[in-house]
């Protein structure tokens, strides 16, 4: 019996995927299977994998329906208590699933990442994602930042993700939404623990092929439907009113959604001078010098400008407030 699954959903993707099962191949932790899930591809992809000669590689044919049927297909067939993603166009650094197990059984977690390398096809960063490079591999590097910053972004790349059954078991759904985003939101609310190494151990290659690139499942509005959800049905759950921060570009929508949920925007706040004192949407925006103390309603910051939230989080800590228990930064 391996002690890890690796799961490798694959469709079309010739070019790349032998690239991906080889660094799978070479990992430091040799003790694993790698489960390829052929998604019903068109274009040599299949023989590509069959052509790696090596016992560890199973392949599963099916016919086309999706990369979240087929990564749960994926997870049915895996033998290990560790399970973990792996996608046709990245590459895994050695030590990659040797360093995740070790994180996973030292602190207790269900599911762990990596920091990872963004890059295109040449191996140069990709300018357009450096500022997401930085918030997935410094903002979002512990525990406690990962759940209290996951109404931002998903902070864990999926193809970096690690897990006991008790994550993937979960299964993907399938919907107008990222199903590896949706999937990260219910395990955080089922209590499940997950972290991240401090080690850059991915290379998460951009192109316009992309899944991510070309799909309306992980368009801004797909993203936007899934985190609203989970806040209805988590921290905004039966809730009547909210103070909100952010009365610029990204705080008026949500402004508009919570209004439009029925919840009582109670107060509004922005560190923008020209904006204090205005109305909006009914509300007069105030200073955060006027930031009321925590009393228990929720506390939603909704900021896009670059270093915000480092300065935000002092300002909620002098008000009583706690990230993840009555603030959460949104985006």
């Amino acid at each position: 019996m391996p002690r890890l699954s690796v799961v490798l959903p694959v469709y079309n993707a010739v070019r790349t995927v032998r690239r991906a099962v080889e660094s799978v191949l070479r990992q430091t932790m040799d003790d694993l299977e790698l489960i390829v899930v052929d998604d019903g591809s068109t274009d040599g992809s299949l023989e590509a994998v069959r052509a790696v000669a090596d016992e560890r590689v199973r392949v599963v044919e099916r016919p086309h329906a999706g990369v979240a049927a087929a990564a749960n297909a994926g997870t049915a067939e895996a033998r290990a208590a560790f399970v973990a993603r792996m996608d046709a166009d990245d590459v895994s650094h050695p030590e990659r699933f040797e360093r995740q197990v070790a994180l996973l059984e030292e602190k207790g977690l269900d599911a762990v990442g990596c920091r990872v390398r963004i890059i295109d096809e040449t191996g140069e960063p990709v300018p357009s994602l450096e500022r997401y490079a930085g918030w997935i591999n410094e903002e979002t590097r512990d525990e406690a930042a990962i759940r209290a910053r996951r109404f931002v972004e998903f902070p864990l790349v999926n193809p970096t993700i690690l897990a006991r059954r008790s994550y993937l078991d979960l299964g993907f759904r399938e919907g107008p939404f990222p199903e590896d985003y949706d999937l990260f939101l219910r395990a955080v609310a089922a209590g499940l623990r997950v972290g991240k190494t401090d080690d850059v151990l991915f290379d998460w290659f951009d192109h316009d092929g992309r899944l991510t690139r070309r799909d309306e499942r992980y368009t801004p509005e797909a993203f936007d439907r899934c985190r609203r959800e989970h806040l209805r049905t988590g921290p905004l759950r039966s809730v009547e009113s909210v103070d909100l921060w952010g009365a610029g570009q990204a705080g008026k929508p949500w402004l508009r959604w919570l209004q439009s949920e029925g919840i009582r925007v109670r107060r509004l706040y922005d560190v923008s001078d020209r904006r204090i004192g205005q109305r909006v949407h009914g509300l007069t925006v105030r200073s955060p010098s006027m930031l009321a103390p925590a009393d228990g309603t929720p506390l939603l910051i909704a900021v896009g400008a670059a270093g915000a939230r480092e300065v935000i989080v002092p300002q909620l800590a002098n008000g009583g407030y706690v990230e993840d228990a009555d603030a959460w930064f949104v985006a």
